[in-house]
């Protein structure tokens, strides 16, 4: 049996979508779609109950998927232990052109003999669909903002408590000032990224804000990928994109804060349970050190903070 068809079958009955699967996973839905049918044909069994509006696991399904977790968590573990250190240990960082976090540059201090690369999925949701593939070990972003069956398998260690911003065009309104209160920003919508299936933990995060402080959501729009792009889709749309404070030099852009109150975004470093890597070490060992030393998590009086977000931070 081809694990890759597995693989496919977990996250169609994880989405019960095959568009938000396929999209998950970045392949064609048709493709997504002829896979799973190759998986009942071997296995002889529906799998699925397909309708215009629903889709939704046969009896064959519901006993299939934990057995398939296990057995694609076997895999990953057996890799691990065959390639041991040897291999890379690839951590997404989001967002190309930005600086590397502070935890990578010092794990590769501590652990000069594993290499320790970095990559741009560019959104925690797009990176626990690689990490699922076998194409990554470690991302970076808002755990709480993921989906109860996308966290199963899954450890989140947190990294830093930042504040939320805005991205805005240098020409528009908020540019001229130092920092926006959440009152001031409600009278322009706010883009929480809604039309990227990747970063769907950010769109939780702006929603929960929206909701909260009574901030109009722009519409949805293709999203950009990468900071070049991003310059351009802010000049087109020329809404504020939320964002966190630490982000800068998108072109024709400035970053400005969010205040009164102050809104934060807790990012985790998260990873498969299962993994053993003496880069992961590292970088553990490098957050836990720079957290101590530079109060990462030390969070600021008048914030907020999503409750879901707030109860990581005691484990």
């Amino acid at each position: 049996m081809d694990l890759k068809l597995l693989a496919r079958f977990v996250a169609v009955a994880e989405e019960l979508h095959f568009g938000r699967a396929a999209a998950r996973l970045y392949v064609a839905q048709q493709a997504l779609s002829r896979d799973v049918r190759r998986l009942e044909e071997q296995l002889g069994v529906t799998l699925f109950v397909r309708s215009t509006r629903r889709v939704e696991l046969t009896d064959a399904g519901d006993r299939l998927l934990p057995a398939a977790r296990r057995l694609l968590a076997m895999y990953d573990e057996l890799v691990a232990t065959v390639r041991g250190g040897d291999r890379p240990l690839l951590v997404d960082v989001n967002m190309q052109g930005h600086e590397l976090p502070q935890p990578l540059v010092r794990a590769r201090e501590l652990a000069p003999d594993a290499e320790i690369l970095a990559r741009f999925h560019g959104g925690l949701t797009a990176g626990v669909a690689a990490m699922r593939e076998g194409r990554l070990d470690v991302s970076l972003g808002r755990f709480a903002g993921l989906p109860a069956r996308l966290r199963a398998g899954l450890t989140q260690v947190p990294l830093r408590l930042s504040q939320l911003a805005v991205l805005v065009p240098s020409s528009h309104p908020l540019a001229a000032l130092g920092e926006v209160p959440l009152s001031v920003l409600a009278d322009f919508p706010l883009d929480v990224m809604e039309g990227s299936p990747s970063t769907a933990e950010w769109t939780d995060l702006g929603r929960r804000l929206a909701a909260d402080f009574g901030l109009k959501l722009a519409r949805p729009h293709a999203p950009p990928v990468g900071v070049e792009e991003m310059g351009h889709y802010l000049r087109r749309h020329g809404e504020p994109v939320l964002s966190s404070a630490h982000v800068a030099g998108v072109p024709g852009a400035v970053t400005r804060v969010l205040t009164d109150p102050v809104p934060l975004e807790l990012t985790s470093l998260v990873f498969p349970e299962n993994l053993r890597h003496p880069g992961l070490d590292a970088l553990l060992t490098a957050t836990a050190e720079l957290v101590r030393s530079r109060h990462l998590l030390a969070r600021p009086p008048h914030s907020w903070l999503p409750a879901d977000d707030e109860a990581l931070l005691g484990d």
